[in-house]
């Protein structure tokens, strides 16, 4: 429970102005409305109430961060905390007594930076999440400090305050029992910020320069003029103003964290006396200092002279007492909630009998026992506790969402999903709101009638699927009808809800293989025609059956496409070649589409043939859009759905429709016109996409590019259509034709529904707004998917439409229509059942943070693409903050201001946010390549829960000690650099990327038994497996490798990289929790960054 946080003392506990400038959202606030999704309506904590900091121009806060480093906003120049900012206090005003003026007056503008930050960090208090009641308030260590700081900056300075930090307390209102997360770890220890604190962390201003986002570079007024320098710190409060009207003012860290901060915490100070910058930089700096370098890309402040508290090492700094370095084992770690929930839940059986019950965290290994809710395989929400009212909703701005995967793979000891067959009349549905019958409907009368538990209808029980009530009013056959006592099931459809009310027919695979002389030379067509000779006897089929009902087909394609006849009767396969590309159309009708055991023989021939016929092309153009073309014309003509595989290593620039040209433009990074690069090129992709959907046609695209693609525009179709996009940059056979193989094996076998339509009916008081994911929406309602497979996930978005009862709660069915893979048509049905509540602390207590990350992932990837990169990362930081203080302030016990407290649930939620801000599409760097940006948003889009779990928060997994000898796997350690060790051997993997690193100090022996090679210098760059060695260790790796390779949705290859080789940048860029290799914060530092935005919007 919560162990006092540690008020610290106080230096520390000073307003941790820290992250003070840090503009409401990143930078200057945003022109839409800052809380509320994307555009949405602006919410409560629109207008900043006077006193809060909010500057209203750009404002220091809003100054543009350092380039680098900042997450939100490169490019610009950085300038954000300049030492400058607060004016020193009198020497007198040292630490032990409450300060006063100036530092009042500061606005609280606290301790230099650094030590600012540390100790903001250590009044965080972290250190507990407490799920129950709070005990005590913190120690009264703090009261004297508190006072000082208490009492609001006099608005006289420019700057409307900034909310200085303890200065809180007044303001956290009561709060009901729930997690403080104090941050407590010791105070701030560490010599007064002195290098260590954060050590190697500059926490200084840079540290939060600029606000990332903003984009004004030094908001028009580097400070006003004089780069805050010599008045620095000269006593005068601001000084020459150095904000002078700007409110941002005081702050030091006025940028967000994203910005310059630094490295991970421990770790070598950074250079400079006291760990931060050369003294003096402050003086002396440049006018609005344009960038310093400090280590960590922003410039570092230097030490404020004179402030009490300088890092030693300063010149003039006054020690502070001395501090501990503040541990980051003191905040809130992902391992350690994943292994906790595994610990506590792990091996259970998890029985869905419990109406809004939270499930275990997809990260933990359960079993799941269907007794009235869908499993959380299928269905997981952002909340299992709604709250009753929409202004509840409003004032929390918890998203209210529900990620559906309607195919979810269901582990071999949970029981595959009952099918109920009604024969002629079909699914029972409620008369008025169409839902199916399920567990939610109450039988009356005797049970000749029942009342829909969405909409309240009374309607007639069909006379064969009557049933006589038992004492409690419940069925007699209730256990013998899943559709009574199951959420998840499925109903056979009678040909109402088949096309043109015919059955229809099985589906079809084609593999259309371009044949240009890039994939000729690289000797991927040989591989893929290999390939297929096995990977077509495991088509997917239904339980039960023998063989696929699945129909194949072949098109090969250059400039023009060449259709072949692989009819059985046939001896040698015919090839027909179709070069009018603009009007496509299939030459073969009979023979196209057959049954691959019965034609096997030919099918064998036209795969041999295939590489020697092309062997000799000099064709280098490639079509694409009649290539798909062609496969919806010969699913038409089959009047069948099905999947096309496309293979495909360039961008199409012969003369057909759907040409591209290279549009990519890095000058566009960071400008208002950087969405372009994400939207797809409109016309004939876009009526494409229609025709697809609505032909019931998948498109699967394998990608080979050597240089830009237009991936935005290629992907357009599969990402509309249910499809996937796999990758392979200058692939080569020899290091990723295994890495590719394996992708187009779990491709072509995973389960699969063709021609979908779904639709979510929710229970009176709220519905379904906002549809996320690969699919197509013709209206509000209806989300249509050529396909959709076990990996696909829809997020959907509630808005309240009247108030929900606390009774009965609030009721939800996904009812997805489509056709088997033996071509059956279907409806899959999941139903669940969540809590409403008029507490807030209900609704944060029922919080999952993993489904939360997911639907901000995929609104913000919705978002980039008509909205500027900065405005985005805004909304996210202020939705942020918001949530948070939104539970401080109802649902926290009082306690002072300087201690960051979380609700449990969602205590690691910042990690999350700081790793979302960081991936590729949302991080504007030149440095990382269009179509990588464009062909990440696509994958999130379509991600379930898990997915953006193991994205956002990559497993590091040290295998140098794991023990042999028991069958246990390793356990992850935390992401950052400072886990990592000299002599060991850490696996990295995130479902899309896989990495072995190697310690420059690796024991000879552990080389040796991995690699069979003397040393680690021995080893050769492109390694991508490991030999096959016969002893325990290389048994052990090589196993647990497999395992998460096989368990992945997508292959990954393996990268060996060795410390402080070149390619070992690429594999830093996934320790989430350190600063971004391309721009972002650390997760420290983040954390302090939202915990001064909370502070703010409480004043």
């Amino acid at each position: 429970m919560s162990q006092q946080g540690y008020v610290a003392a106080p230096p520390y506990s000073q307003a941790q102005p820290g992250m003070g400038g840090y503009q409401g959202g990143f930078g200057a606030s945003p022109a839409q409305p800052l809380y509320g999704h994307y555009g949405g309506p602006p919410q409560a904590f629109a207008a900043p109430p006077t006193g809060m900091m909010k500057p209203p121009v750009p404002s220091a806060g809003g100054m543009p961060p350092p380039p680098a480093s900042n997450q939100y906003n490169p490019n610009v120049q950085q300038n954000g905390a300049h030492p400058q900012r607060y004016p020193a206090p009198p020497a007198n005003s040292a630490y032990g007594q409450p300060l006063q003026s100036p530092y009042n007056s500061m606005a609280s503008t606290a301790p230099p930076p650094a030590q600012q930050l540390t100790n903001q960090m250590s009044s965080m208090n972290l250190g507990n999440y407490a799920p129950g009641p709070m005990q005590s308030p913190p120690p009264p260590t703090s009261s004297v400090i508190q006072q000082p700081f208490q009492t609001s900056p006099p608005p006289a300075m420019g700057q409307p305050q900034m909310p200085p930090g303890p200065q809180l307390p007044h303001m956290s209102p009561p709060q009901s029992p729930l997690a403080s997360m104090q941050m407590s770890g010791p105070p701030m220890s560490g010599p007064p910020m002195s290098g260590p604190p954060m050590s190697g962390h500059p926490m200084s201003g840079p540290p939060m320069s600029g606000p990332p986002m903003s984009g004004h570079p030094m908001s028009g007024h580097p400070m006003s003029g004089q780069p805050m320098s010599g008045p620095l710190m000269s006593g005068q409060p601001m000084s020459g103003q150095p904000m002078s009207g700007q409110p941002m003012a005081g702050p030091p860290m006025s940028g967000p964290p994203m910005a310059g901060m630094g490295r991970p915490f421990p770790g070598p100070p950074p250079s400079g006396p006291g760990g931060f910058q050369q003294p003096g930089l402050g003086a002396a700096g440049p006018p609005g200092y344009p960038q310093q370098a400090g280590q960590f890309g922003g410039h570092m402040a230097g030490p404020q002279p004179g402030m009490p508290g300088a890092f030693p090492g300063a010149p003039g700094g006054l020690a502070g007492p001395p501090q501990k370095k503040l541990d980051p084992d003191s905040i809130p770690s992902i391992t350690q909630v994943i292994e906790d929930d595994q610990v506590k839940r792990g091996g259970q059986v998890y029985s869905t009998n419990i109406r809004g019950q939270v499930p275990p965290l997809v990260t933990t290994d359960f079993t799941v026992q269907d007794q009235g809710n869908a499993s959380p395989r299928f269905m997981r929400c952002t909340t299992y506790s709604l709250p009753s009212t929409a202004d509840l909703a409003k004032q929390c701005q918890v998203p209210l969402a529900a990620i559906i995967k309607p195919f979810a793979n269901l582990p071999k000891n949970e029981t595959p999903l009952y099918v109920v067959n009604h024969g002629e009349t079909g699914p029972i549905r409620c008369n008025r709101c169409k839902a199916y019958m399920c567990p939610y409907m109450q039988f009356i009368d005797g049970g000749r009638r029942y009342q829909c538990g969405f909409c309240n209808c009374v309607n007639e029980v069909p006379v064969f699927f009557f049933q006589h009530l038992d004492h409690m009013g419940r069925r007699a056959d209730f256990y013998e009808r899943p559709e009574l006592s199951l959420g998840s099931y499925e109903f056979v459809a009678t040909l109402d809800y088949c096309k043109n009310n015919k059955l229809p027919n099985p589906p079809a695979y084609i593999f259309m293989i371009d044949v240009s002389y890039n994939n000729i030379k690289s000797g991927l067509v040989k591989l893929i025609c290999d390939e297929l000779k096995t990977l077509l006897e495991n088509l997917p089929s239904e339980e039960g059956t023998e063989s696929s009902a699945i129909n194949v087909g072949f098109v090969t394609y250059n400039k023009v496409l060449h259709f072949y006849n692989v009819k059985s009767a046939l001896a040698q396969p015919q090839m027909m070649v179709v070069s009018d590309t603009a009007e496509m159309f299939v030459p073969l009708l009979d023979g196209f589409l057959v049954n691959y055991q019965e034609s096997k023989a030919v099918i064998y021939n036209l795969l041999d043939q295939i590489p020697d016929m092309f062997a000799e092309t000099n064709e280098s153009e490639t079509v694409f859009v009649p290539v798909i073309q062609a496969g919806v014309e010969a699913f038409k003509a089959a009047e069948c759905s099905g999947k096309l595989f496309i293979f495909q290593s360039s961008m199409p620039t012969a003369e057909a429709p759907g040409k591209l040209k290279n549009r990519d433009d890095k000058k566009l990074v960071n400008t208002e016109k950087e969405k372009t690069l994400f939207q797809p090129q409109k016309g004939v992709y876009e009526q494409l996409s229609k025709e697809c959907v609505a032909q019931g046609c998948c498109v699967d695209l394998f990608l080979f590019p050597s240089q830009y693609m237009d991936i935005a525009t290629m992907a357009d179709v599969p990402s509309h259509t249910g499809g996937s996009v796999y990758k392979y940059n200058n692939f080569q056979v020899e290091t990723d034709g295994e890495h590719f193989l394996r992708d187009l094996r779990k491709d072509v076998q995973k389960s699969i529904g063709f021609d979908a339509i779904m639709r979510v009916r929710t229970s009176t008081g709220f519905r379904a707004t906002e549809f996320f994911g690969a699919v197509h929406m013709n209206n509000t309602t209806d989300v249509e998917m050529a396909a959709v497979d076990c990996d696909k996930a829809m997020t959907v978005e509630f808005k309240h439409d009247d108030a929900l009862s606390e009774e009965t709660g609030a009721l939800m069915q996904c009812a997805l229509l489509y056709t088997t893979v033996n071509g059956q048509r279907r409806l899959r049905v999941h139903n669940l059942s969540l809590n409403c509540s008029s507490q807030l602390s209900e609704l944060y207590k029922s919080c999952e943070t993993d489904s939360l990350i997911n639907f901000f992932a995929k609104s913000a990837c919705r978002a980039i693409l008509n909205q500027p990169l900065k405005n985005v990362r805004e909304i996210l930081v202020n939705q942020t903050a918001h949530m948070l203080a939104c539970y401080r302030k109802n649902c926290a016990s009082p306690s002072a201001a300087s201690q960051l407290i979380l609700p449990d649930a969602m205590k690691v939620f910042p990690v999350y946010m700081n790793s979302l801000m960081k991936t590729a599409p949302l991080v504007g760097s030149t440095e990382l390549s269009t179509d990588d940006r464009a062909h990440q948003r696509l994958l999130l889009m379509g991600m379930g829960v898990e997915d953006t779990q193991l994205l956002l928060y990559p497993r590091l997994t040290p295998l140098h000690n794991v023990d042999v000898n028991v069958e246990a796997q390793p356990a992850p350690v935390r992401c950052s650099e400072e886990r990592l060790t000299d002599s060991g051997m850490f696996l990295l993997e995130n479902g899309h990327s896989m990495f072995l690193w190697l310690g420059q100090a690796s024991p000879p022996e552990l080389i040796q038994s991995i690699f069979n090679l003397p040393s680690l210098a021995h080893l050769q760059g492109h390694m991508c497996a490991l030999p096959e060695l016969d002893n325990p260790l290389s048994n052990k790796v090589r196993s647990f490798i497999d395992g998460l390779i096989e368990k992945r949705p997508n292959s990954m290859k393996l990268n060996i990289v060795r410390q402080k080789d070149k390619p070992e940048m690429l594999f830093r860029q996934f320790l989430v929790e350190d600063k971004g290799l391309h721009g972002g914060a650390s997760y420290m530092d983040f954390l302090c960054y939202v915990h001064r935005e909370i502070r703010q919007l409480l004043t």
